[in-house]
């Protein structure tokens, strides 16, 4: 029956036990923690990790609506790092643009969310349209999810590399200036064009 192949989850998690759990909440990667630590390579657990930086508009609007899912999903983890601290994971798993979301089961990326509208409906959607798991009904972002634990408010501060950069490029065109200016005396007849 074609129907039911085409409703059929592409991702079959394993859900884990919330016997004793009281609150369901996402877990921040620090710089010091590695994502493989938190990912069992031998099951079949199934993990939302959220790629963001704290300094970009459009994971801090993602950010109420993230912090809501594990309260949406109990029975699958929730784990959110700062691409800008762990690059070469970024790296690794081709996050080019944040905020970037991934389904892993175990330590295996299966799917990536590519909707431009992150709302909790479309990131309830998703994850039900590759795992099967349907959302709790009665979740809403609350005030709660504004407030963290994935910060809403954008994080000033200085873009090292952005600097670095403008800065390197500067250094460059005066560089380059300079030495065309010195070839020019160089080169006999230079100064004196279209003369005869």
């Amino acid at each position: 029956n074609g129907t039911d192949s085409a409703k059929a989850p592409k991702v079959n998690c394993e859900e884990r036990n919330t016997t004793g759990i009281d609150r369901f909440t996402l877990q921040i990667l620090n710089v010091s923690q590695d994502l493989m630590e938190f990912l069992n390579p031998n099951s079949s657990d199934c993990t939302l990790v959220l790629f963001y930086t704290p300094w970009c508009r459009f994971s801090a609007s993602l950010a109420p609506h993230f912090n809501s899912l594990p309260r949406a999903f109990p029975t699958l983890r929730f784990l959110a790092l700062d691409a800008s601290q762990h690059s070469s994971l970024s790296t690794r798993f081709g996050t080019v643009a944040v905020p970037n979301i991934l389904l892993f089961q175990g330590a295996k990326p299966m799917a990536r969310f590519n909707h431009t509208d992150r709302t909790l409906e479309t990131l309830k959607d998703f994850i039900f349209n590759q795992t099967g798991i349907e959302a709790k009904s009665d979740v809403v972002v609350t005030e709660e999810d504004w407030a963290g634990p994935l910060p809403s408010v954008l994080t000033k501060g200085i873009d090292w590399l952005l600097l670095f950069s403008v800065l390197f490029l500067a250094s460059f065109v005066m560089y380059a200036t300079i030495r065309t200016e010195s070839i020019r005396w160089l080169i006999p007849g230079q100064e004196h064009e279209h003369q005869e």
